[in-house]
């Protein structure tokens, strides 16, 4: 039987392959281009069901899929080669992978986690509304570590919906990405194909971009999961109550809170194991693809309030906006330990919140049912933030001593008022070298080179910017760089306190929420609110007196 035509020729099957594009929300593998790997797999000779094979597709690098040899299948160490794949065992939905692991599941070596964009929308109210809800589970396949990190789709047929793996390799210490594009399983690369230029930006890597798991609501609230915080929403018949992993997300009474801390500690493993690669030998041969981290934004993490919007009322009292909005407070407050004095985030009253809701007419809208409704999203001002993937890798160098404290924090404080999307800081890339360069020369040639740059260019440029906070001494750098925090941190708390300056505020939140919308992981409508505010708006900056003004 001809698997794949005769996949390639049914509706249903067209119809999820050719939308299920990504779904980098839940961990593990974002949901690659998967029309690409089937167009890739459809003239490959996979009808084979007597011997079924694991193909190879890396998006970006591979014209055609093609089974792995023997040598390449042996070479994968993960739990899914070892436990399934190399035992030519190939499991068709998630019940199928849970159940083939050689230990039986128990609340000390599985978690299962729910998340749906329209989850704490009322079913009721919006019966058009189609709710594409994804289980992600977390698995120690072998020992105590989580080494799988599952991704399927929760209320569809688990033959014919997603099935995606993460899964952590111990001996080459990466993470393998897998797809099962029914009924053939694909390995789509591993986390060094995410810096590859071939494979970096395409297929999971588009997601996945640094070749860590991603989550990308990873702090309270984490909007859209079922957590602490919130309860996905379903109707008392809906038949999916019945769902035995959905009985393990309830009963278990454990929710994001729990997939962060999951998450937090993958994406350090992955850090740790990358730097050490890196470093070996004492020289870096891309030296550019460590600093970007530093120096530009090459992921996110979606943050908001704790808060409600429909619990909102303009007598409601103060707001508390995330505190990434307003500055890198991860990197800088809790890694490098600035000692800022004053209080994070500031407090905008709650009457501008909901007057902007009508100014800018904030809504939710889902073009392809038909669905819209007026307001903001279930938790108040969802915005972009600093990625902790990028923050990890900062925090390690500084650690491992292949950059200091004040270098980070020089860098940061180019444009720390603009913590995500910064023109400003990632202009200083330019003085990154991008051949090898020795571990102990790194960062001096970088400075060095900002330094001569500074010489010929306005005292406000980021070189100039740079160079005068590298000349602070060793022991005046931490609290100059915090009274400056405290400094802005003051003119925002006047600024939030009038009506015109949260406005404000609200469109350069939108001027972000824009730039993430242009990135991949903009997956599903519902994420974020629209607004009245034009797409082709000016993009808009933060000052260092809290005003905002257009991108120069």
């Amino acid at each position: 039987m001809d698997g794949i035509r005769e996949h390639r020729r049914a509706t249903a099957w067209l119809q999820h392959a050719r939308t299920a594009e990504t779904c980098g929300s839940p961990p593990g593998i974002a949901r690659t281009t998967s029309h690409a790997v089937l167009d890739a797999l459809g003239d490959a000779d996979v009808h084979d069901r007597e011997a079924p094979r694991l193909y190879r597709f890396v998006v970006g690098v591979d014209q055609q899929a093609r089974p792995l040899d023997a040598h390449e299948l042996g070479a994968l160490g993960d739990p899914m080669a070892a436990v399934f794949f190399r035992k030519d065992t190939f499991p068709l939905t998630l019940q199928d992978l849970l159940a083939g692991l050689p230990e039986p599941a128990t609340k000390e070596n599985q978690s299962v986690y729910l998340i749906d964009e329209a989850g704490q929308i009322p079913p009721g109210s919006a019966p058009e509304l189609p709710r594409a809800m994804r289980f992600a589970v977390a698995r120690a396949a072998t020992g105590r570590d989580v080494d799988l990190l599952v991704s399927t789709g929760a209320n569809e047929d688990p033959a014919t919906t997603f099935l995606q793996v993460a899964a952590w390799d111990p001996a080459a210490k990466v993470f393998n990405y897998y797809m099962r594009i029914s009924p053939v399983w694909v390995w789509a690369g591993n986390s060094w194909s995410a810096l590859a230029p071939g494979s970096r930006g395409h297929g999971c890597f588009d997601s996945h971009i640094n070749g860590s798991v991603v989550m990308k609501e990873l702090k309270a609230p984490w909007s859209n999961w079922q957590s602490q915080a919130a309860t996905i929403r379903l109707a008392p018949d809906d038949p999916f109550r019945a769902d035995p992993l959905y009985q393990q997300v309830i009963g278990a009474d454990i929710g994001a809170e729990n997939l962060e801390l999951t998450v937090r500690a993958l994406i350090s493993r992955w850090t740790a194991a990358r730097l050490a690669a890196v470093t070996r030998g004492g020289t870096v041969e891309h030296p550019e693809q460590l600093m970007r981290h530093l120096f530009t934004t090459t992921t996110v993490n979606l943050a908001s309030t704790a808060t409600q919007s429909s619990t909102i009322t303009p007598s409601s009292g103060d707001l508390a906006l995330p505190p990434g909005f307003w500055l890198n407070s991860d990197a800088l407050l809790s890694d490098l330990e600035l000692p800022v004095t004053a209080a994070l985030p500031p407090m905008a009253p709650a009457a501008h919140y909901v007057a902007s809701l009508a100014t800018f007419d904030f809504a939710l809208e889902e073009k392809s049912s038909g669905f819209s409704q007026p307001g903001d999203t279930f938790f108040a001002f969802v915005v972009p933030e600093p990625a902790c993937e990028d923050n990890d890798v900062v925090r390690q160098m500084v650690e491992q001593g292949l950059i200091t404290a004040k270098f980070a924090a020089c860098a940061f404080m180019v444009d720390f008022i603009n913590p995500v999307f910064s023109p400003v800081r990632t202009q200083l890339m330019t003085h990154v070298p991008t051949t090898p360069t020795a571990t102990t020369e790194l960062q001096d040639h970088i400075a060095q080179a900002i330094l001569e740059a500074a010489t010929s260019l306005p005292p406000g440029s980021p070189e100039g910017r740079f160079a005068d906070d590298w000349a602070l001494a060793d022991d005046a750098w931490p609290k100059a760089f915090a009274q400056r925090i405290d400094d802005y941190l003051g003119h925002v708390r006047q600024r939030i306190r009038e009506s015109a300056g949260f406005d404000d505020y609200v469109r350069l939140a939108e001027s972000r929420r824009r730039d993430f919308k242009a990135m991949r992981l903009n997956e599903f409508e519902l994420t974020l609110p629209t607004t009245n505010i034009p797409a082709d708006a000016l993009r808009l900056r933060m000052n260092d007196d809290a005003t905002v003004a257009p991108t120069s």
